[in-house]
């Protein structure tokens, strides 16, 4: 039994040296220990501080991004609407362009008709007038082969004039 329980002399030692140990640790080895832990605290403290900064960071620089990205839809809307009026005052100049080259192509038309057909009407006028005259003259030679039928005419021109 002497084996399982110890003598007072092993117990002093051991408390002893446990306490010789205890106080060598404490002035030695726990205080920088307990500085390497509150440094590794400190350490811990500000990455976090620092994340959360970060984090801040990131949702200010989202939320800007997000501002730049409505502007520049909105500018891309306006710009859209800018070009749909420029190209509907653009097509409504153009209609209203052909519309008055049109008037006047037609008017020229009008007065090339009028023109045509006053020339028609003249040409029509002198060919009934030309043929007129060559009736007549054809007429004249057959009834004036003969010198007495010239004879008569003659005598009734005279007959029709009357001398003042």
């Amino acid at each position: 039994m002497s084996l399982i329980t110890p003598e007072f002399g092993l117990l002093f030692w051991q408390t002893l040296i446990f306490l010789l140990l205890l106080l060598l640790l404490a002035k030695f080895a726990w205080k920088p220990i307990l500085g390497s832990l509150k440094e590794r605290e400190d350490s811990i403290d500000n990455a976090l501080k620092m994340a959360q900064q970060a984090k801040e960071e990131m949702q200010n620089l989202k939320a800007g991004n997000e501002k730049l990205l409505a502007d520049a839809r909105k500018e891309r809307d306006q710009m859209l609407k800018e070009g749909q009026a420029m190209a509907a005052q653009f097509v409504e100049q153009a209609k209203t362009t052909a519309s008055a080259e049109a008037g006047r192509i037609t008017q020229q038309a009008r007065e090339a008709i009028q023109q045509e057909k006053n020339a028609a009407l003249a040409e029509v006028k002198n060919t009934a007038a030309q043929l007129s005259v060559d009736i007549a003259e054809r007429l004249l030679r057959r009834e004036l082969a003969d010198p007495t039928a010239q004879q008569k005419l003659v005598d009734e021109y005279l007959k029709d004039v009357k001398l003042n």
